[in-house]
């Protein structure tokens, strides 16, 4: 079997939180031990300028996601680990490879678009109000991040389906100028599961219904305390499904653990027990990470050397690969 590339994105914004976790780092990083697979895990920093003009955030921001995915158990010797902004070929191939991108493909993103259509609605006589060239070709930089390791499969939410095919689509017409120089990308829907927040709508920090992945054990508890139940008292049945208490144990139990809690539920448990059940599943299984993640966020040099390091054995391919286009576009 052809051996392959995987490649992952990671979106250094805030702080992770359950969510993160179980619809993105814990499939990914059991993806990364497959075997037969090359895994690419990327901070996104250069991604993140076109929305966070906080410096000191955007270091906190990737130090704190490194140190989440190492606690969480990313095997740093099987997968490239690294840092987006310590690769200078990237930017360099997403200068190239603007040079030969359509303006009318850029002008499809749908991020592009919804903004556009955002200041149309609010009446603006300028459709490209606050609209940065970052925002405007990020999908170039996604290409490059993508077509600089010759992923052949990249996970991606619904959402960002449109920006793989237009990496395909950038790979093929420099391909048809230049020969055939990239790899054309395979796109995997990642089909994990939204989690709930709080307040019962999907867990996201622009809704501020979090709960951090690494809470203290005692906040943990009391944010899991917090989780919007109905008003049922103890003793009457109570519908598992629809229900953001039930959906986030269901996402760390096991099948048994899993039917069991659904019966406590038709049994009629009260919210508060069914909220303590679900702090002890929780906490006992993030633990040991958040043991590791405060020891790693105490010695962040630690972090920055595996970074490096990572950095290091992606640039062994990268250098070569970008000469190679350079020499194929006549720069070099």
């Amino acid at each position: 079997m052809t051996r392959q590339t995987w490649l992952t994105g990671i979106t250094t914004s805030g702080t992770p939180h359950l969510g993160n976790y179980v619809g993105a780092i814990r499939p990914a990083i059991e993806a990364s031990r497959v075997e037969g697979r090359d895994g690419y895990y990327f901070l996104a920093d250069y991604h993140a300028l076109i929305k966070n003009q906080d410096p000191e955030r955007l270091r906190r921001s990737r130090t704190e996601i490194a140190a989440a995915w190492l606690a969480l158990g990313l095997d740093t010797d099987r997968a490239m680990f690294y840092r987006q902004s310590d690769i200078p070929e990237i930017p360099e191939l997403a200068w190239i490879l603007t040079c030969s991108t359509a303006k009318g493909l850029m002008n499809r993103a749908h991020a592009y678009k919804g903004v556009v259509q955002a200041n149309v609605e609010d009446g603006s006589a300028e459709p490209d109000r606050g609209i940065s060239m970052g925002l405007f070709s990020y999908p170039i930089l996604m290409s490059a991040d993508i077509l600089m390791f010759g992923a052949t499969h990249v996970p991606v939410g619904r959402d960002q389906v449109q920006h793989l095919e237009m990496a395909r689509d950038i790979a093929q017409r420099f391909n048809h100028h230049y020969g055939e120089h990239f790899v054309l990308p395979e796109v995997v829907v990642d089909e994990a599961p939204l989690l709930a927040g709080l307040d019962g709508r999907k867990m996201s920090k622009s809704y501020e219904n979090t709960i951090p992945l690494f809470a203290t054990s005692k906040q943990l508890r009391k944010s899991i305390m917090k989780i919007i139940t109905n008003s049922l008292e103890p003793g009457v049945p109570k519908d598992p499904e629809g229900s953001a208490l039930f959906e986030i144990h269901r996402s760390f139990a096991s099948e048994a653990q899993s039917a069991d809690f659904r019966q406590a539920f038709r049994d009629g448990i009260a919210w508060g027990d069914a909220k303590q059940r679900l702090f002890e599943l929780v906490d006992g299984q993030l633990a040991e990470p958040r043991e590791r993640y405060a020891a790693l966020m105490a010695n962040p040099g630690e972090i920055d050397a595996v970074l490096a390091s990572g950095a290091e054995r992606a640039r062994e391919a990268s250098r070569p690969f970008l000469a190679r286009i350079r020499e194929a576009v006549g720069v070099a």
